[in-house]
């Protein structure tokens, strides 16, 4: 019996999602609970196992693709023994249902969310309501004047046909030397999706190409070559652009950081110090065996004098709750660390951070940014930041002016720490300098309380002895 595998929502209230890696191909068997794909939401890269045993008859959506929640995009040949309810139950659950009339999603902090439909934002951001957009849906191929249009459900209004190799499409147009041609006479040319797109930007006719990749595929340096020599053979203008769809997570990056910069009244602090004794202690805790298997650096010290900042000015780790015309102020950090990954920017935070020893928060700060690096953040991880650190300092950069996270009231930016003349004792000695920068929103936080609290984090890492005093 064949079975169709609907895109599901995985629990981020999301419309849709980009196939990113298929890891089977038609003809493959497969198990309950094997991995067969990776997706990336407007938040992460995401891992959806199968719910059945059975034979892959098709992949339905190409690699590149953006598919909507609902749409199948797999189709499994199960045998017909293993339609039992509880396979059944796990392949529906994981579609959402839309809401009944009037349902509304509960808002920031146990009240109401107005009857809206929510609108998925930044990792790390909750659930922004309003009024939702859904991608734009491609009308199917033309159908015959005489056939009535039945009534679709979500998973049938837009018909996807099983693809065997999604880097492979027919083209229309003669066969260049040595490609092959299939029986109606088009042009079988192997290319992933981005360099198709690619070509279709520079104006690159792909029949016209012998590929230089893998299997005969056309690589963009054939593209570009290809644009190359046209210009100087057709006296066309230089084509030096490359266009890259925003979409993903930088797309919701961008929105997030411009709803951010014009909601929040931002005001930003700078604060150049001394951490000479701050890097003579980092070298002395890789020395101590309860960090041997852990990382020390700077930026854990940083990240424990924001913990004890906090605790001394709590409304530092607060909230605007706009609806309900309240501050939310956290006794509890979950401390964000902005990570940069190929795919945009993302804030996985540890939770409960203040409750965590010296060589816990090394742990946590350690194991969250391997996982960032290698795309694997959940959402889960990102959800719940209460206080951001960025660590510009790792570009070699000396501050910048960081935009808070919605959600939050402040963001630390943690410059490079380099030699630099500075005056000890009345006199001039070369010491290690970084410069702070702490950004906040003046709803919340006025000058004052920002002030003191920059001046504290920077007092504790001039001396690390403060924050054992402090805590």
């Amino acid at each position: 019996m064949r079975r169709e595998f609907k895109l599901p929502d995985v629990g981020e209230g999301l419309t849709e999602a980009e196939i990113v890696r298929w890891k089977v191909k038609a003809g493959d068997a497969v198990k309950v609970d094997q991995i067969v794909v990776e997706i990336e939401t407007a938040k992460s890269i995401v891992e959806l196992p199968i719910p059945w045993d059975g034979v892959v008859a098709g992949l339905m959506a190409e690699e590149g693709q953006t598919v909507d929640v609902g749409l199948p995009i797999i189709a499994i040949d199960t045998a017909a023994e293993q339609a039992g309810e509880r396979v059944e139950a796990l392949a529906d659950d994981m579609v959402p249902s839309p809401p009944a009339e009037g349902a509304v999603e509960p808002g920031a902090h146990g009240s109401p969310a107005p009857k809206e439909e929510r609108q998925a934002v930044l990792v790390g951001y909750g659930v922004k309501t309003g009024a939702a957009q859904r991608r734009p849906r491609k009308q199917p191929a033309t159908a015959a004047p005489s056939s009535p249009a039945p009534e679709a459900s979500a998973a049938s209004a837009v018909p996807v046909t099983p693809v065997a190799n999604p880097a492979r499409t027919e083209v229309t147009g003669p066969a260049p030397a040595g490609a092959p041609a299939s029986e109606s006479g088009r042009v079988m040319v192997l290319a992933k999706p981005p360099v198709r797109k690619l070509a279709k930007d520079l104006g690159v006719d792909l029949t016209t190409l012998s590929g230089t990749g893998p299997e005969g595929s056309i690589t963009r340096e054939d593209i570009h070559a290809a644009a190359t020599q046209e210009e100087a053979v057709g006296g066309r203008p230089a084509v030096q652009e490359e266009r890259i769809p925003i979409k993903g997570v930088r797309k919701m990056t961008a929105q997030a950081m411009v709803a951010s910069a014009f909601t929040a009244p931002h005001v930003t602090e700078f604060l150049q110090l001394d951490v000479s004794a701050t890097m003579e202690a980092v070298r002395r805790l890789r020395e101590v065996p309860d960090f041997a298997e852990v990382k020390v650096s700077p930026l854990l010290l940083v990240a424990k004098a924001v913990l004890v900042a906090a605790r001394r000015y709590p409304m530092i780790n607060s909230a605007w709750d706009e609806q309900a015309q309240e501050i939310v102020v956290k006794h509890y950090v979950n401390l964000g660390i902005a990570a940069a990954t190929p795919r945009g920017l993302v804030v996985p935070n540890v939770k409960s951070a203040h409750t965590l020893s010296l060589p816990e928060l090394a742990g946590a700060l350690g194991k969250l940014t391997e996982t960032a690096r290698a795309g694997r953040t959940q959402p889960a991880e990102m959800s719940g930041g209460t206080f951001t650190i960025t660590n510009v300092g790792v570009f070699g950069v000396d501050t910048g002016t960081p935009i808070i996270n919605p959600g939050e009231s402040a963001i630390l930016a943690f410059g490079q720490v380099r030699d630099m003349p500075w005056v000890v004792d009345g006199e001039l000695a070369v010491r290690k300098v970084t410069t702070l920068a702490l950004s906040f929103d003046h709803r919340i936080i006025d000058g004052e309380l920002g002030s003191l609290f920059l001046r504290d984090v920077g007092a504790m890492l001039e001396d690390p002895l403060r924050m054992l005093a402090w805590s």
